[in-house]
């Protein structure tokens, strides 16, 4: 009722301006208007609709005393989310794509493929070019068929490949019964982790270990590699004698004995089940204890992969003939 009392004001000027019909019109449109309303809370508008009424918001300053089915920050609403369609269409990408590629191109690139292992997308690319076959190199690269590498060899079976021609070198020390310190230079061969040569001495020298390296490889017949510690003992003489014999040293790094692993294993069973047994003498009782030293790997005994487990429940050999003087070793 305040509604329409208030619209019948405005209409006021216009029933006594000389527009009477106008204004009993628009008096009865804006009754009608203020019905719906009442009857349809929010109506449903098309985009003809909120175009019209965009239009008018630009061309008519007093086009929100009017609207009245919607508010006016809905028609602001409109015009900013056409706005932002307007500019996203522009922007956004072209729907059409690059063009397909013929069945018979694929085919023929498949083929050429397959046919020439050795040819990349390059080579293939300008075989097509020369047959007049307009395509892009990426899309040779793209269709052609991707081929699965070998499968790279462990690192098991890549050190199994050079093992033969790794040798180890090392020393060790043994206390004697008269105080003194006895040093045992062992020579292993990677392969079958064979003892190839060793001697004892109380001081040695670098002229004295490269002899004992010739000793161990004569007539040509030295390894590749040599795998040795940092020790000062192998001194200028000796790492001349090894490049003249072609053979290239592998030093191991500062304090890490455990690279190289063969030759400590070895000497660490040299002494668990020889020499923490036996009180030593001298030099000639110590070179007699490891002649006759039964050990694993020691002179010429294959290594343990080779042979069945053995048998822990059963007591160490050890020779104890060694410790006799040598006119009763035959009784």
């Amino acid at each position: 009722m305040i509604t329409l009392v208030l619209h019948l004001l405005r209409s006021l000027p216009f029933l006594f301006g000389g527009h009477r019909q106008l204004a009993l019109e628009n008096l009865a449109l804006r009754q009608q208007l203020a019905v719906y309303k009442r009857t349809v809370p929010r109506p449903k508008l098309c985009t003809t609709d909120r175009l019209l009424w965009i239009a008018l918001a630009r061309v008519w300053a007093g086009w929100r005393q009017a609207l009245i089915i919607v508010s006016p920050d809905t028609v602001l609403r409109w015009q900013r989310r056409r706005f932002r369609e307007y500019w996203t269409k522009l922007s956004a990408r072209p729907t059409g794509g690059r063009p397909t590629v013929e069945a018979e191109l694929r085919a023929l690139i498949t083929r050429m493929a397959s046919a020439n292992p050795l040819w990349g997308a390059p080579r293939i690319h300008g075989e097509l070019l020369k047959l007049g076959l307009n395509v892009a190199e990426r899309t040779v690269s793209r269709l052609m068929s991707k081929r699965r590498p070998r499968p790279s060899q462990t690192w098991r079976t890549f050190l199994d490949n050079h093992v033969r021609d790794v040798v180890a070198l090392d020393f060790f020390t043994v206390p004697t019964a008269g105080l003194r310190v006895l040093f045992v230079l062992v020579v292993l061969a990677h392969h079958r982790r064979r003892v190839v040569h060793f001697n004892v001495t109380e001081h040695p020298t670098a002229h004295w270990t490269a002899q004992q390296l010739i000793d161990a490889f004569p007539d040509d017949s030295g390894p590749s590699y040599l795998l040795r510690d940092r020790d000062q003992i192998y001194g200028e003489h000796f790492r001349r004698r090894v490049k003249g014999m072609s053979i290239e040293e592998v030093v191991i790094a500062p304090h890490s004995p455990w690279q190289n692993a063969f030759a400590e294993r070895l000497i660490g069973s040299i002494r668990r089940e020889c020499l923490n047994h036996v009180l030593v003498l001298g030099e000639r009782h110590l070179r007699r204890i490891l002649t006759g030293c039964r050990v694993e790997g020691w002179r010429g005994t294959p290594c343990a992969r080779l042979q069945p487990p053995p048998d822990r429940t059963a007591r160490t050999v050890f020779p104890y003939a060694a410790l006799l003087p040598a006119s009763r070793q035959g009784l």
